[in-house]
């Protein structure tokens, strides 16, 4: 009778699963078919799921891109911001962590309380004052605004590294010590390659964050040939004239392909990261 009700209850939870999954993904799966119809079917016919015919030239119109612009230079202005500020943001949190972690000096409890109250500090309260120095700085219209900030770390990372260095023993700093390292090469020779998966959590949430981002881009962006995927995908609606959804969704569709090809690569280590970093030692 246990086995039968244990049966049953996997059997629901599964059932629940895929429905929840389906709900979820149905809208994604909706603008890729979407991006091989017309305009017409979009709108009127928003019920169907598959076209009636499969119209390819959304993708060629699409990556024309506007005036002299294709979208190859929206990706790769996306892929250089992205690239720049997911290294960056990677680096620096790893290296703030250790410190927090693992370095006694003074000062250290407040700076981490300083480092948590980032964290519940809303990105809307910050906003003006940033593009205030940023245009005093002479750097709006430029990508220094959207990679540069990504160097000092953040709360968020640097929090999720400290929980997986915690379960790092730290007679392992203590013999790399003893035999003659600096807490720089006990950071980059014994710490680094142990928090790996950490490492690749943050990449792979950051690449997706800032691959993902449209406010930053819109804020400090005005010319075409500094716009990046998303804020390029937006310029396909016009409030003043038709806007080309299939166009629009057909583009929306290629640049989920990084995306997806880095989570497709990195998901195991992803998980293991996720799963472990709120192991103590």
């Amino acid at each position: 009778m246990t086995n039968h009700k244990k049966h049953v209850s996997d059997i629901t939870s599964t059932t629940f699963i895929i429905l929840f999954g389906l709900i979820i993904i149905y809208p994604v799966v909706w603008m890729i078919l979407g991006s091989f119809k017309n305009n017409y079917q979009i709108l009127n016919e928003s019920t169907t799921l598959l076209p009636k015919s499969w119209n390819f030239d959304n993708f060629i119109t699409g990556w024309k891109g506007f005036g002299k612009y294709t979208f190859a230079t929206f990706f790769k202005n996306s892929f250089y911001v992205t690239f720049l500020s997911t290294i960056g943001m990677t680096v620096s949190s790893a290296l703030v962590a250790y410190a927090f972690s693992r370095v006694k000096f003074r000062g250290r409890k407040f700076w981490f309380v300083c480092m948590i109250c980032t964290m519940m500090l809303p990105g809307q309260v910050v906003m003006i004052p940033q593009y205030v120095i940023y245009q005093k700085l002479h750097m709006v219209n430029t990508f220094t605004p959207l990679i540069l900030p990504m160097f000092f770390g953040s709360g968020f990372f640097i929090y999720l590294m400290m929980q997986f260095m915690a379960g790092l023993p730290k007679e392992l700093d203590e013999a790399a010590f003893i035999e003659g390292c600096s807490k720089y090469s006990i950071f980059f020779r014994i710490i680094f390659p142990l928090i790996s998966p950490a490492l690749i959590t943050t990449f792979v949430i950051q690449f997706y964050w800032k691959w993902d981002d449209f406010m930053g881009p819109l804020i400090y962006l005005s010319r075409p040939a500094k716009y990046t995927v998303s804020l390029a995908i937006k310029m396909f609606a016009d409030a003043s004239s038709t806007t080309d959804y299939g166009a629009m969704f057909a583009m929306s569709t290629l640049s989920l392909i990084p995306v997806f090809l880095i989570f497709l690569f990195f998901n195991k280590n992803l998980m293991d990261g996720i799963s472990t970093s709120g192991l103590k030692g």
